[in-house]
């Protein structure tokens, strides 16, 4: 029986008099990759924001690896590493000395072999590991904010929008290297527009509406999914939202 990894639950999330989540119901096994896509409005940053703990729900909950986020989100973010759209890093540090410093100021420390293993794991060419980050691009950037997951072992990684200003070659990396994360173990949620680009590595697209999973495709076959039908479910939701 596979594990869940992320669940919400029955999730509603208000702010004020504006019901942004409307009992949300959805979950994610571990060692898979989902992608959630709807338009502006629809909920998606909100439900980042529960399973890290920020967002309170009214009712229901959102579990990471079986840990309410609301009740205890030191516990929930323990499980997890979360990549926003824009990495925010140390300018002044090397990619090594970014990991080793935020895995000390974590509690969680590492070996110089291990942060070495991480940053080699993510791709990332040795020979900038001990240049200063204010040279490094975006998709560099978020090499070393997926490493700094790796190197703290944890289950469950969080991405934000994680594709957009990458350029094709960029993209085509970033996508190889979530795909090495699952065969890992590794469980991936993300929030995106890139349709295609969700399209290349997702095992399941959940297109959010209004607070609720209004359409959800898996993966099957070579093809692996129905491009023509995406747009159209991606269409249906930005013009519902």
């Amino acid at each position: 029986m596979q594990r869940i990894a992320l669940e919400a639950d029955g999730l509603t999330v208000r702010y004020g008099t504006a019901t942004v989540l409307d009992a949300l119901d959805l979950r994610v096994t571990q060692g898979e990759i989902y992608a959630l896509l709807g338009g502006n409005g629809a909920g998606k940053s909100t439900t980042l924001n529960a399973f890290l703990g920020f967002a309170r729900p009214a009712a229901g909950a959102a579990r990471v690896c079986g840990i309410d986020a609301a009740a205890d989100p030191l516990g929930a973010r323990a499980s997890l590493a979360y990549v926003p759209e824009n990495v925010a890093l140390y300018e002044h540090l090397s990619a090594r000395e970014n990991l080793d410093y935020l895995l000390r100021m974590g509690g969680a420390g590492a070996a110089p072999a291990a942060i070495e293993s991480a940053l080699a794991d993510v791709g990332l060419a040795q020979a900038a590991w001990d240049r200063r980050l204010a040279g490094y691009s975006k998709g560099m950037r978020q090499k070393v904010a997926i490493a700094l997951a790796l190197a703290r072992a944890v289950p469950v990684l969080l991405l934000d929008e994680p594709t957009t200003g990458l350029d094709p070659h960029a993209t085509s990396e970033f996508n190889a290297l979530l795909l090495k994360l699952r065969g890992q173990g590794v469980t991936i949620f993300m929030v995106t527009h890139d349709l295609l680009g969700a399209a290349e590595v997702a095992d399941r697209i959940g297109f959010l509406d209004h607070g609720r999973i209004a359409h959800e495709l898996a993966a099957h076959g070579p093809q692996r999914f129905d491009v023509q039908q995406l747009f159209q479910r991606y269409a249906d939701a930005r013009r519902a939202a």
